[in-house]
């Protein structure tokens, strides 16, 4: 008896997410930013594993916050924007190099701070109360499945 497929990888569509972008108003420290909402809320966001992004010839560090809104059953993580730390590897021997020692994860939004990304595949940022006078207004940003980012949540998620 022949195994029957039941889909084809190849056919498979990968459907976009939804993240948010998180621009600060003012520049404080990643400490400052998340006590301030904790005290907002009822969520506690702990810092948790870094996330690595290995280059060519450098390992970029973004750190990570992480909370569990229990009304709603989410689960909600910030991941900086821009690298806090990088690595050298090895040493370029070229002139113009493409790779340099900071990353931004979305290279077209070098402005945003943080990425905000929800467990849920239709998420509701606004359970999240922000300090008004610290951040402007959380901006819905489509991620599509060909993105490097999209790559990078789901393998955190």
């Amino acid at each position: 008896m022949e195994i029957q497929k039941l889909y084809d990888p190849d056919d498979i569509e990968f459907e976009n997410i939804t993240i948010g972008l998180v621009r600060l108003a003012k520049h404080i420290p990643d400490h400052e930013f998340f006590y301030t909402v904790n005290q907002k809320n009822d969520l506690n966001f702990k810092r948790i594993d870094d996330f690595i992004f290995q280059g060519s010839y450098y390992d970029y560090y973004f750190s990570r916050f992480e909370a569990y809104h229990k009304f709603s059953k989410t689960c909600f993580t910030f991941i900086s924007n821009r690298s806090f730390e990088s690595r050298q590897k090895k040493t370029h021997t070229e002139l113009f190099l493409q790779e340099e020692n900071i990353k931004f994860l979305l290279n077209n939004q070098a402005e945003v701070q943080y990425i905000l990304h929800s467990s849920e595949q239709f998420p509701d940022f606004s359970v999240i109360l922000l300090p008004e006078n610290l951040v402007f207004p959380i901006q819905d940003y489509i991620l599509s499945s060909e993105e490097e980012l999209y790559q990078i949540i789901q393998y955190y998620e």
